[in-house]
């Protein structure tokens, strides 16, 4: 039975961690098998040659049985992890302990920019509330007074040369916390006026940000849109694989490494994404996809969240932003990764 199909429901022999039906099915027109990798092929036709499968059913358990072993073997594009815990990472990162756990509430007290935006908040809602614009938003007094003390003086002069805040979204770190913090539950709006949840205060009392910063975290990467006005495709899995992202962090951070390490180390693992980027003379679609991932998980997921640093490197050319990554001291307290070649 040469013409057997791979399961809908089996794992995918791309290895993506992803069921073969949302993933690879159909990507040649015809139903049948992606193009690569092409020695996997080989391997599942060379273990299906001279088996005698007395029906479909038969053979179609007999694929299924060979993808799952294939699926339980660690990858060297995943760095060490098997497509099985590729596909927990994916679709259960937040409940997959054996594999992955985060610590909440934390043992350490916590530094990262969203924080930082968030105690701004909670200071001037305090017990009174704060006064929402008539559009709902923040005030613009206190969006300017936060403005200066996140950047600091001399950042708020340099923020500000060309443009001043006249609203929110004219800062824009301050309007994506405030987004985030209200999906995570933490603020709510009563009467026209921003104030904190009963949650919320209940955390504060208890054990502070170190309770709150879990909460933000989750409501960043499972409720926040990260695609949101950067005018790139939508290229889910780049937020779908938020947690990827902290692994390889977590593996390379200690050393300083170009943006375009965990670019190309995240392309590899999953190189069907480049089947949704447009290509252009200018900017193929390996150069779009790695200024979108770098953008979307290094700048404003792992550096916003306090889970690593970005040191910008001197360039003649003012685009694309070039910089050196390193994983801060937070990523190991928040995230702590069950694999056994991690040290």
């Amino acid at each position: 039975m040469n013409n057997v199909k791979i399961p809908r429901n089996a794992p995918c022999p791309c290895s993506s961690g992803r069921k073969y039906k949302n993933c690879c099915l159909g990507q040649n027109g015809n139903g049948g098998l992606p193009p690569d990798p092409e020695d996997l092929f080989a391997e599942m036709r060379a273990a299906v040659q001279g088996q005698n499968f007395a029906t479909r059913a038969e053979a179609e358990a007999f694929i299924e049985k060979f993808m799952r072993q294939q699926n339980e073997g660690a990858q060297d594009d995943f760095h060490g992890l098997s497509p099985e815990q590729m596909h927990r990472l994916l679709n259960y990162p937040f409940s997959s302990p054996p594999l992955a756990q985060f610590a909440e509430p934390l043992a350490i007290d916590p530094t990262a920019p969203i924080l930082t935006l968030f105690n701004l908040m909670a200071e001037a809602i305090d017990d009174k509330g704060l006064k929402a614009t008539a559009k709902g938003n923040l005030p613009r007094k206190f969006c300017r007074e936060a403005a200066q003390s996140y950047w600091g003086e001399e950042g708020y002069r340099e923020n500000t040369r060309f443009a001043g805040i006249n609203m929110e979204m004219d800062f824009g770190e301050l309007y994506v916390a405030r987004g985030v913090a209200e999906l995570a539950g933490l603020v709510r709006k009563y009467k026209g006026r921003f104030i904190l949840s009963r949650d919320c205060r209940k955390l504060v009392a208890g054990a502070g940000d170190r309770a709150i910063y879990p909460r933000l975290f989750r409501s960043y990467v499972e409720k926040y849109n990260w695609a949101y006005r950067d005018r790139y495709p939508d290229l889910r899995i780049i937020q779908t694989g938020f947690l990827f992202t902290l692994y390889l962090l977590s593996l390379y951070g200690s050393e300083w490494r170009p943006q375009g390490y965990y670019a190309d180390r995240f392309m590899k693992a999953f190189p069907m994404v480049l089947h949704e980027v447009t290509g252009h003379p200018l900017f193929p679609p390996e150069k779009s996809f790695a200024s979108c991932y770098a953008l979307r998980a290094l700048e404003r997921c792992s550096e916003f969240l306090g889970l690593a640093l970005l040191d910008p490197v001197m360039a003649d050319e003012p685009f694309p932003k070039r910089y050196r990554v390193k994983k801060q001291p937070l990523l190991d307290e928040f995230v702590q990764f069950h694999v056994t070649h991690i040290s």
